[in-house]
Order: structure tokens, then sequence, then C-alpha cells
């Protein structure tokens, strides 16, 4: 097959391997998504790839895997520009790398289709969500909720710029939710409200 990679110090494979590294996905402006769904889904939100490398097409299925951080290896390897993202979760200073290999794989190809954008552009009114003491979530007008880490909650700095806080209603004896959870609760509940 002409074209075929069949050196693992081909630069293309090269480039895969170092952006396992979140300081050379903020240095390149590139990720990686490993697997045929993943790069399906961001072709169907209209992002095409940087580089695709396909087994036994571009590249010897072996060395594939060799990059792969998947423990079966996959498929298809894309690389992607964060540029080319779309959609709407505000990340804060310190906020896990949304395109690290984890985060990609949990998103189940979302990172596609729900935009990121810096915290600071998010639309207002802010509105925390607290363990206590917050407002009824129904009735709470959001334009973004602000959610913080598992344990610590949203930083002190970061709830004093909050417009509002709400409070998602626990049964007795239950200390919190975790942060998928309420951010969960909070969105189903902003969608249920009339236009």
């Amino acid at each position: 097959m002409s074209g075929l990679i069949t050196s693992r110090d081909n630069e293309r494979l090269k480039l895969v391997r170092k952006l396992a590294s979140r300081r050379e996905r903020e240095k390149t402006g590139l990720f990686v998504c490993e697997g045929e769904d993943l790069v399906e889904a961001a072709q169907a939100a209209g992002v095409d790839p940087f580089d695709l490398l396909v087994a036994g097409v571009d590249v010897e299925k072996r060395l594939l895997a060799d990059v792969s951080t998947l423990g079966h290896p996959p498929r298809v390897i894309g690389v992607f520009r964060r540029a080319d993202l779309a959609g709407f979760v505000a990340l804060s200073r310190g906020c896990a790398d949304p395109t690290g290999p984890k985060a990609v794989r949990a998103s189940m190809g979302a990172l596609f289709r729900v935009p990121l954008l810096e915290f600071d552009e998010a639309p207002r009114p802010w509105i925390a969500l607290v363990p206590r003491g917050g407002d009824e979530l129904s009735g709470v007008d959001a334009g973004t909720f602000v959610l913080g880490a598992e344990r610590e909650g949203v930083p002190v700095d970061v709830l004093a710029r909050c417009d509002g806080r709400a409070t998602i209603p626990l049964a007795d004896g239950a200390e919190s939710l975790n942060v998928a959870a309420a951010g969960a609760i909070a969105l189903y509940e902003s969608t249920r409200r009339p236009a």
C-alpha cells in the first residue's frame, strides 16, 4: 500500500504521542480522538480532522495500537483543532482539560456539539449551585449555572462574582450530590420552564 506508515518514528505518530500531554495540547491547539464513534461524532457536527489515521490504510495496525491510550486499540485516531469546537460549557482556570483523552472519551462526542468558552464569557446571570442556603432551583432564571469541585464546591472568589445561588432539595441525611448529577438536574429543570 502506497503511503502506509511503517515506522513508529513517523511525524504523524509522534504528534499523537505528544498530544497525550496537556501542555502540548495547549501549545499546538490540537487534541486526539480515538475510535470511530468519536470521529464520526465530530464529522456529524461538521468538524473536520486536522489529521486522520486509519489502521491498515494509513498506518500499520500495530503502530496505531502503540500510540493509543485505550485498552483495546482503535481502528481510527483523529487529530482535531480545539478552535473548531463549539458549544456552551464555560470553563474557569484550573478545570480539567476537556480535550484530555479521558474527558474526550467520557463526552461520547458531545465535545463537538457543546461549545466551550472562557468562564468570563458565559451569559449572565450566573447562578451558583450550592448544597445549602440557595433559592429553590425551580425559581431561578440562570444564564449560566456555576458548579464547583466535588468536595470544595464553588470557590469563594467565584461565588462572590455570581448573581445568585440555588440549591437542589435533598432527602434527609443526604449531604450533597456529585457535580455531574447536580449539573444534569439544573439543566433539566431549566428546560422545563416555558420559553
